[in-house]
C-alpha cells in the first residue's frame, strides 16, 4: 500500500474510532433538540505560506481546483479565508463542512482519482521541492454542536457584501471543563449571540486536532467596528451577565486559553 494511502486511511479510522467513544451526545448524527438535523462534521484547514508565489498558486489551486472538486463530493458550502488579524501570515483557512464523516476524511484519496480535479491541479500537486506550492499544512477535525448542527452562510455572502469572520477557540485544562464550556453555549450563549446581532457561522467541537480539548466558533460581521459594538453589546447584555454568574460555569476557569483570529474571505469563498 502507498504512503499516501495508508495515511488518509490511518486517519480516516482514527477519526471513526474517536467519533464512536465520544459519547452519545458527542458523536450522535442526529442529537435531540436540532428538529431531526444531523449534525455536520468539519475540517479547519490552514496552509501556511510564504509571501510571493506560493500565495498566488494556493490561492489559485483552491478556488479553480479544490473547492469544486470537494463540492462534488457533497462538501459544500466550502469557506476560504485569509487571515488579517492573527500571529503568522500569510495563512489561508478552508473550513470544509460535510454531513460525512467518511467522506471527509477520505477527500484526499479521491481527489487523486478525479480528473477535472488533477489536470486543474497539476501546477500546486506538482511543484518541485526546490519550489514548494506551501510550507505546511495543518487540520483540525470537529463535530458540530447538537445545538448549532451545521454551518450557516452569511446572507451578504450571496450578495457578495462586504464581511469579516472571527475565529475563536477556546481551550480547557481539562474535560470536565471542556464539556462544561460547550454546555455554556448551550443554555443560552448561542442566543444572546443572535440577539445583540452576531451572525453565527459554525461551532465546532475538536476531535482530532492540536491542544485538545477545544472547541471552535466562527462569527461573522460586516467590519470591525461592528464587530466591537457588538461585543461591548454581548458583555452588557443581562441574560449574559446572568448566564456568567450560574456556578456550574464559574466554580472555576472553564476556559484556559483563547484563541481570536479576524479573518477576510477570499473572493471565491462559498461562505
Amino acid at each position: 500500500m502507498r504512503r499516501r494511502e495508508f495515511l488518509a486511511s490511518g486517519l480516516a479510522a482514527s477519526a471513526l474510532v474517536v467519533a464512536r467513544r465520544a459519547g452519545d451526545a458527542q458523536t450522535a448524527a442526529t442529537a435531540s433538540g436540532t428538529g431531526g438535523k444531523a449534525r455536520q462534521y468539519y475540517e479547519l484547514r490552514k496552509y501556511f505560506l510564504q509571501q510571493g508565489p506560493q500565495v498566488q498558486l494556493t490561492e489559485k489551486y483552491v478556488a479553480g481546483a479544490l473547492i469544486p472538486a470537494l463540492n462534488r463530493m457533497g462538501i459544500a458550502p466550502v469557506g476560504a479565508f485569509s487571515l488579517s488579524i492573527g500571529p503568522e501570515t500569510p495563512m489561508l483557512y478552508l473550513l470544509l463542512p460535510c454531513p460525512s464523516l467518511e467522506t471527509l476524511v477520505n477527500a484526499e484519496l479521491h481527489l487523486r482519482t478525479d480528473q477535472a480535479f488533477l489536470a486543474a491541479a497539476d501546477a500546486f500537486w506538482n511543484a518541485p521541492a526546490g519550489s514548494p506550492a506551501f510550507v505546511r499544512v495543518e487540520s483540525t477535525l470537529l463535530i458540530a454542536f447538537e445545538g448549532w448542527p451545521a454551518a450557516t452562510v452569511p446572507p451578504a455572502t450571496a450578495q457578495k457584501g462586504k464581511r469579516i469572520f472571527q475565529l475563536r477557540t477556546y481551550e480547557s485544562a481539562s474535560y470536565r471543563d471542556h464539556v462544561r464550556k460547550v454546555a455554556m453555549f448551550h443554555a443560552g450563549e448561542f442566543e444572546i449571540f443572535r440577539k445583540v446581532g452576531f451572525w453565527n457561522v459554525f461551532f465546532g467541537d475538536a476531535l482530532i486536532g492540536p491542544r485538545l480539548p477545544q472547541l471552535t466558533y466562527m462569527l461573522s460581521f460586516a467590519d470591525l467596528n461592528q464587530l466591537n459594538d457588538l461585543w461591548a453589546a454581548f458583555r452588557d447584555d443581562p441574560e449574559w451577565k446572568k448566564l456568567n454568574t450560574v456556578p456550574e460555569f464559574t466554580f472555576e476557569p472553564i476556559v484556559s486559553n483563547i484563541t481570536n483570529l479576524v479573518l477576510t474571505p477570499a473572493a471565491y469563498s462559498q461562505i
